[in-house]
């Protein structure tokens, strides 16, 4: 498990801010590159961080600056280029963050995100045994 804290993303990014394209890139670029230089300096602490499995978890949890009312689904899009920055870092590509899970902390204040990379923990095998009992109601209604 590798843990890091990055800074809350700007109100800049996100999507109901409306900017205008070139303000919004510069602040894609400057929020990237932040995450991506605490990234690399928090690495430090985990020698073994490149030996990481193909699947991954990104677990987020938000702990606001403030005591306002954030919505979790904005927060999750505000931080695109912050996980960008992470992966970059990691030298990897974010695809390899199958789920990602967010959680919402407000029982503290700091205005930070903390962020676990968890090794995917595989639920089933494949199979292609279908899955919902009702296949054959499915199918015949295909068939007729």
């Amino acid at each position: 498990m590798i843990e890091v804290v990055l800074g809350w993303p700007p109100s800049d990014l996100s999507p109901n801010a409306r900017l205008h394209w070139a303000k919004l890139a510069r602040a894609k670029k400057q929020y990237r590159q932040a995450c991506l230089s605490v990234t690399k300096e928090q690495l430090k602490k985990y020698p073994k961080y490149n030996d990481l499995p193909e699947v991954l978890v990104l677990e987020m949890t938000f702990i606001p600056p403030d005591r306002r009312s954030y919505d979790r689904d904005n927060l999750v899009a505000r931080m695109k280029s912050g996980i960008d920055g992470l992966s970059d870092a990691l030298r990897i590509n974010d695809k390899r963050f199958k789920p990602v899970i967010s959680t919402m902390d407000q029982d503290y204040l700091g205005g930070f995100v903390k962020i676990r990379i968890l090794k995917e923990t595989p639920y089933g095998k494949k199979s292609k045994e279908s899955i919902s009992q009702d296949e054959g109601i499915y199918r015949q209604r295909r068939e007729s």
